[in-house]
């Protein structure tokens, strides 16, 4: 669907320290529609804050859906998804309409966790785990392409129990979530919940725009998921440690799984790479961290309230396995993060298989052709990336000193199972 509604520039725009500059539109535009079930929104919805200083960068207006109550498979279910893969293809990136109640819980869970962060570094410090990866992670622990970022993170995995038996077995990643209260846990897991209502309408859809002869085909790899949630906050532009690059929050990067849902609030930093001829990215065969961090080519994503950005992998983002079980059908999407002049905070929902999983081409994307390799098992993709990006983190540590690669890729090959002996091939740690 095509409006003329709102003249934006197709030049990038330079921001000075604090102070926009907008360059001045020479023409109508071709403008990203709003999606509605009800009578047509004339104008996208408005934007709010600016830019991070010191960045280059189009400005983006995403287009904009409303998920359906339930995805039944209807002739409207399967025109939305072959709109959202349509859009994916062409921005990388789209924004869906939050809920009434994904509304009232995001706000609720912007508030706790701006009472979290608050706390004394100490107290925060408190809370890790040395099994997960989940709980606190400092400004400047995180590392994109071997650079600090500046982002403060609460991460949430599955929270398991110590007599869970994987937890038990010493599977790498598996173990109880470390909350600072019982508060905290509540609202960020029913926010959870709430989104991955949400991950699993949008795999439905994706399923039907992609027109896969088994609908079921991207449902069934989350079933007992892995999903998992990252809390952000990113410091105020000149209010830094001094460990990272200078208005650099997250360094460029694509992410992981299958889809990434995010919320932020009303300061933005999130700036996006939208598809682009002869670029061509395959992270879990070499890292695509830091990938062209600093040209021009850069989408930025400004914050609209009452929706959430969706990436194939928050906006709806694509991610590594997405890209990988269509074939570059639905490329994951580069996406970075900018310091701002006031403190930031954002939420990165990740919808993701089960932690076994072995994720393959689509049959009807090329699967036949793919027989003679093993697949990616998502536990050993997952594991890699959190290794790389946390390698001082006592969880990282506790891994190395009792071989916890080793029980993974015995699981891993476990999983392959025929394929892997076919091939003649292992997972590679």
């Amino acid at each position: 669907m095509l409006r003329r509604a709102v003249p934006i520039s197709t030049q990038p725009v330079k921001h000075s320290f604090g102070v926009l500059r907008p360059a001045v539109a020479p023409s109508w535009t071709r403008c990203l529609a709003t999606v509605h079930p009800s009578p047509l929104i004339t104008e996208p919805p408005p934007v709010r804050g600016s830019m991070p200083p010191n960045h280059v960068a189009r400005v983006g207006r995403l287009t904009t859906f409303a998920l359906p109550q339930e995805v039944v498979g209807s002739q409207s279910d399967l025109s939305l998804g072959q709109r959202m893969i349509d859009t994916w293809r062409k921005d990388g990136i789209f924004q869906i309409f939050l809920t009434p109640a994904q509304g009232a819980m995001l706000r609720r869970a912007f508030k706790s966790s701006k009472g979290f962060f608050r706390r004394p570094y100490e107290e925060k410090a408190k809370h890790v785990d040395d099994r997960s990866f989940s709980g606190y992670i400092a400004s400047g622990e995180e590392l994109t392409d071997g650079v600090a970022d500046y982002s403060e993170i609460f991460t949430v995995t599955k929270d398991l129990p110590p007599t869970d038996p994987r937890v038990q077995a010493k599977w790498p990643c598996h173990g109880p979530c470390p909350w600072p209260d019982a508060n905290y846990a509540t609202t960020m897991k029913d926010l959870m919940t709430l989104l991955g209502e949400s991950g699993e309408k949008l795999l439905k859809l994706t399923a039907l725009g992609l027109g896969l002869g088994d609908p079921n085909a991207l449902t069934k790899l989350t079933e007992d998921g892995w999903h998992h949630m990252r809390v952000l906050r990113f410091p105020q532009v000149d209010r830094t440690n001094g460990k990272g690059k200078a208005g650099r929050g997250i360094g460029s990067h694509t992410d992981y799984g299958l889809l990434v849902i995010a919320g932020q609030d009303d300061v933005g930093g999130l700036f996006i790479r939208r598809p682009m001829d002869g670029e061509k990215l395959h992270n879990w065969e070499k890292s695509a961290a830091g990938f062209k961090e600093n040209d021009e080519n850069w989408t930025y994503v400004p914050p609209v309230e009452n929706t959430l950005t969706v990436f194939p992998v928050c906006s709806h983002i694509l991610g590594d396995m997405m890209q990988y079980l269509t074939r570059d059908h639905l490329p994951s999407t580069p996406h970075k993060v900018g310091l701002n002049t006031r403190e930031r905070y954002a939420f990165a929902y990740f919808h993701e298989p089960n932690f076994s999983s072995v994720v393959k081409p689509l049959r009807d994307y090329g699967h036949e052709a793919s027989n003679d390799k093993p697949g990616i098992h998502y536990g050993t993709h997952f594991t890699n990336m959190f290794m790389r990006n946390y390698p001082e983190r006592i969880t990282a540590k506790r891994v190395k000193a009792e071989n916890r690669m080793q029980i993974l890729k015995d699981i891993a090959n476990e999983a392959l199972g025929p394929a892997r002996d076919a091939a003649g091939a292992s997972v590679a740690m």
